[in-house]
């Protein structure tokens, strides 16, 4: 507090000359104000006191530099009661972190960066810090048991609606806080103590917010809000130690931890097979918490509200039912929006892996346990698991299949990983070889088993639809099976699909009893099968419900979209060498020659479909690294052997036709014509193979080329027909002669191989004859940039030789002549032997 206080005084020195600065709630209004607080009081009994200390700082929001505004707000805090703190509370909450409707930013901590704002960001981040200024407002007002509304309707979707069907959600964070509105009213609203409303707004500031633009390029992790994330859950979820307690402002010192009057849940229900019953909402019971869990009821709170605000946007009901990608759902995260969850989730991994090895496992659980030690067992798997999974279900079924994904991808596998962030992670062995997955996490494994084997299946599918030949797309294959090539992970899963199809040796009637989610119908039955598998089939029945159709990872499905996928790894790998082939043997010059028309003009006749050519040649040999390192790991993975390697890459279809050009694409041929295959669609995606695309129309309204003019090609068009049009019946007459002066004008004013046109479908292919058009001047080739460079150049050199431009045209023309004289008879006697 007194290098915050320090800061800022020396900020704000050049403003105390010029400001009116009031240090105590006597000097911070005219005498003649306060003197008038009484009868204000008792003619209008709705104004008090506070609204005018509101008021003040409403305007001093505006008027004021941030810097003043931060310090004016520490002496609010230090000298005014919480009596009278209550009433801007509500106001200054909202004016940090934004309305619910985003229509207000606040102080924008997605976008203030140290590096971009280095006074503000730090004076903000002091502000807001756990032990700063406005968390000692929280507990201030904390203690003396205020409570605030907070609209129903900006809750998640699935919990709003559910409030709104008079139906209780699961969650204790909603349990005895639903208030009914008055008659008239406008809506729900929950009641909510300061702390829970401070971190309901902080929470919902990542997603009412409107997404940062395009072109502001701010990194996330760099962001006050992600660093003050980050700051709470290393405050409040400590990994060493315990929660500090709040501080007071008294002479004496801390005091108490100001504890809700009815705690957020008891921890006789912290187990991991809670009661899913819906109760009615008028039947809010409360709940008698053991005395021990008030010290660590500000950790519960905030690890609910985060996982509540940033997971619970999809119902699990919802997804049961649906169960497709193509569900409609009305929200969708951003990709700082996975960010920070991800540090969420790699800061529990952290928090739950603190225990003390004596503490971790549930069998060695006593009562003598203190309720942070049992809270960090029981926060992932209760709090955590059930939402995550639907999150990353629909992230994976509706995310763009851009490299955006990777933000999605990261948080997946950091959830996947928990022992990376235990305490005792050894390092990396000399040789580089991974180091093997312990033993200890098999029940960690198998009590996710869906988020193992299930999503691998959605990453497969994802995967199958993507250009491998990017490199980003080609990372992404890679780290997936990196991940599950770790020693001994494979093993650990395919054990908790081996428990989860153990025959179930039960009464058939009673057979829902040993699946139900209470853990009350479990003494009067003796145990039928082992706890271990008990617990894989009731993580499975819980996420997909009693009738699901549990695929294998292991199985003969799954084998097969391996298959195809180490194909398509394969095809992306010789895609990669033949464009980097491609880019070693094309000259530096030429694109540039083809820009003025003397290279190939075929648009077709380079691929330019992936980032692979924008990204140079370290892209295209990292690409072909990732892919290689990919496929060893899916071998590994799935005991592929070398010999079926082998023959998918025999099987790719890379072969030559007897013309030497590519074959077509994969397609089968239809009542219309062909259709596509999806290895089809995939070749020409990669540009592994491609159809023969010929102009097929006029030549003359073909679409202007890079090479031309665009203006004068126009112009020309427009010079020529008009010609054309004048002279129709003279250029015909001319054309009809069986002279030479005939066969000369047939060379010019006719289109050559007309006739020689091709149906543009490449199945069955036959020569037509084009709709007859009579004869006409082109003049389009004078729209050419190569035309016209050959042009000075002709007039560059005559220079040279001192002929003047006159001369220099006659050349020109009647070597034309001489050339076209030549070509006329050539063509004549071409058509003589045709006959």
């Amino acid at each position: 507090m007194t290098t915050f206080r320090r800061r800022l005084a020396e900020w704000r020195l050049p403003f105390l000359r010029s400001s009116r600065f009031v240090p105590s709630a006597r000097q911070w209004f005219p005498k003649a104000a306060i003197s008038a607080f009484p009868e204000a009081a008792m003619a209008f009994p709705h104004l008090q006191q506070p609204s005018f200390l509101l008021a003040s700082l409403k305007a001093d929001s505006i008027n004021k530099p941030f810097a003043q505004r931060c310090q004016d707000l520490v002496k609010v805090i230090e000298d005014f009661p919480a009596k009278e703190l209550h009433a801007i509370f509500p106001w200054l909450v909202e004016s940090i972190f934004g309305s619910l409707d985003g229509v207000l930013v606040g102080w924008n901590l997605r976008c203030l960066q140290g590096r971009v704002n280095p006074v503000e960001y730090s004076i903000a981040m002091e502000f807001l810090d756990p032990s700063g200024p406005m968390m000692k407002l929280v507990y201030k007002l904390q203690a003396e048991d205020y409570n605030f509304d907070f609209p129903v309707s900006y809750l998640p979707g699935p919990v709003k609606a559910s409030i709104q069907e008079n139906v209780l959600p699961d969650s204790p964070l909603y349990h005895n806080k639903v208030q009914f509105p008055p008659t008239g009213g406008l809506g729900l609203n929950l009641a909510l103590n300061p702390f829970e409303y401070y971190m309901f707004f902080f929470a919902l500031s990542l997603i009412s917010q409107k997404p940062m633009p395009m072109s502001l390029h701010v990194r996330t992790s760099d962001c006050a809000y992600f660093i003050l994330v980050d700051r709470y859950l290393s405050w409040f979820l400590p990994t060493e130690g315990s929660v500090p307690p709040p501080f007071s402002s008294s002479p004496g010192g801390s005091s108490p931890s100001p504890a809700p009057r009815t705690p957020a849940m008891p921890f006789a229900s912290y187990g991991l097979h809670t009661s899913l019953l819906k109760r009615h909402i008028s039947h809010q019971t409360s709940v008698n918490a053991d005395p021990a869990s008030h010290e660590i009821w500000r950790s519960e709170t905030l690890l609910q509200v985060f996982v509540e605000m940033w997971l619970h946007h999809y119902s699990l009901e919802m997804y049961q039912k649906m169960q497709s990608p193509h569900a409609k759902e009305s929200f969708t995260p951003t990709e700082e929006h996975v960010l920070v969850v991800r540090l969420l989730l790699k800061h529990l991994h952290a928090f739950a892996n603190s225990l003390k090895p004596d503490q971790a496992s549930p069998s060695t659980h006593s009562h003598a346990t203190s309720p942070l030690e049992e809270f960090k067992r029981a926060a992932v798997p209760r709090f955590v698991q059930q939402k995550l999974y639907v999150f990353l279900q629909h992230c994976f079924g509706h995310w763009p299949l851009d490299a955006s994904f990777r933000a999605v991808l990261e948080m997946w596998l950091s959830y996947l990983q928990p022992w990376r962030y235990a305490p005792e992670k050894q390092a990396q062995s000399s040789d580089s070889q991974p180091r093997s997955v312990s033993e200890k996490w098999a029940p960690f494994i198998q009590e996710n088993l869906l988020m193992y084997t299930k999503l691998f299946v959605s990453f497969l599918n994802r995967a199958l639809r993507t250009d491998l030949g990017s490199p980003k797309n080609a990372l992404m294959v890679f780290r997936v099976a990196k991940v599950f090539a770790q020693p001994n992970l494979t093993e650990m899963i395919q054990k908790g699909e081996q428990l989860f199809l153990e025959p179930e040796l039960i009464i058939p009637h009673r057979q829902h009893r040993h699946f139900t989610v209470s853990s009350s119908f479990l003494s009067p039955w003796p145990p039928v099968v082992t706890d271990a598998s008990f617990k894989v089939k009731s993580h499975v029945y819980s996420l997909e419900g009693q009738d699901c159709k549990y695929t294998p990872m292991f199985g003969p499905e799954v084998r097969t979209l391996i298959l195809r996928l180490a194909q398509l790894i394969t095809q992306a790998k010789q895609t990669a060498k033949a464009i980097s082939d491609q880019c070693v043997e094309s000259p530096a010059g030429h694109s540039f020659l083809s820009w003025l028309g003397f290279g190939t003009t075929d648009p077709s006749s380079c691929y330019t479909g992936n980032d692979l050519d924008e990204m140079g040649q370290d892209s295209v040999r990292k690409t072909d690294e990732y892919l290689e390192k990919a496929l060893e790991y899916l071998r590994q993975i799935f005991r592929l052997s070398e010999a079926q390697l082998a023959q998918l890459t025999l099987a790719l279809g890379n072969a030559r036709d007897e013309n030497g050009k590519q074959q077509l694409p994969d397609c089968i041929v239809g009542e219309e014509g062909l259709i596509l295959t999806p290895l089809g669609r995939y070749q020409i995606i990669n540009g592994l193979r491609r159809f023969e695309i010929e102009y097929q129309g006029d030549l003359e309204l073909q679409p202007i080329r890079s090479y031309e003019i665009a203006s004068l090609v126009r112009a020309l068009f427009r010079l020529s027909s008009a010609i054309n049009h004048r002279f129709a019946g003279q250029m015909a007459a001319l054309c009809s002669r069986n002279d030479f002066l005939g066969s000369f004008c047939r060379y010019h004013l006719t289109e050559p191989a007309l006739s020689n046109r091709h149906l543009l479908s490449p199945v069955g292919r036959r020569q037509v004859t084009s709709p007859a058009r009579g004869p006409r001047l082109s003049l389009r080739f004078l729209g050419s940039y190569r035309t016209l460079l050959l042009l000075l150049m002709a007039f560059f050199v005559a220079s040279l030789f001192c002929i003047g431009p006159l001369p220099c045209s006659l050349f020109l023309v009647l070597g034309y002549l001489l050339y076209a004289i030549a070509m006329t008879l050539l063509t004549e006697r071409g058509k003589l032997h045709q006959l």
